[in-house]
């Protein structure tokens, strides 16, 4: 249980550097919008390249947070039902729902992305409109990381509802239901 909790303070450590990256990059975007319209408004000039960094900081925040947000459990889900559930049962649903769900999505999102971000590195992809951001693999290597990630945060999730189960002794009434008359 011990190994457990250390692998998911391993892991919270990476999730927190990625959350606290992605509340740098937050700052960062805000500095560079507020400049944009600025510049757009008071000065009656504009930047491509100012609005695609606006945008490939947008999509950083969100990609690198995400795996904070799952690390803080702060993630969307339909409460109706977990929240009346017993500390084991959410176990068993977290546990579930990152095996079943979020692992095997991050995993074809990985692996499906590896080949766009090499091709992009190798052709020295840069915007295709004219004055944009330059060095495009590295944007795009945004999406592999940040799902890699979610799935690393995934394995400390499992790791905490193993333990809230073992705890609680509940690992034995993973196969009762409720409904099941004895």
């Amino acid at each position: 249980m011990k190994v457990l909790h250390r692998f998911e303070q391993m892991i919270g450590k990476v999730s927190g550097a990625a959350g606290w990256l992605a509340g740098c990059l937050c700052l960062l975007m805000i500095a560079v919008v507020c400049i944009d319209v600025i510049d757009r408004y008071v000065f009656d000039s504009g930047s491509i390249a100012m609005q695609e960094l606006e945008w490939h900081l947008f999509a950083a925040v969100f990609l690198l947070g995400a795996a904070y947000t799952m690390r803080e459990d702060a993630n969307v889900r339909v409460d109706v039902f977990y929240t009346k559930m017993s500390p084991g049962r959410k176990a068993i649903v977290d546990i579930l729902g990152t095996v079943f769900f979020v692992i095997p999505m991050c995993s074809l999102i990985v692996w499906s992305a590896y080949d766009p971000v090499i091709y992009s590195y190798q052709l020295g992809e840069v915007s295709m409109d004219p004055g944009g951001l330059p060095h495009r693999f590295a944007f795009k290597a945004l999406l592999p990381i940040g799902y890699f990630l979610v799935m690393l945060q995934s394995l400390a999730v499992i790791f905490k509802n193993i333990r809230i189960l073992l705890a609680e002794g509940d690992i034995e009434k993973f196969s009762e239901f409720p409904d099941k008359k004895k």
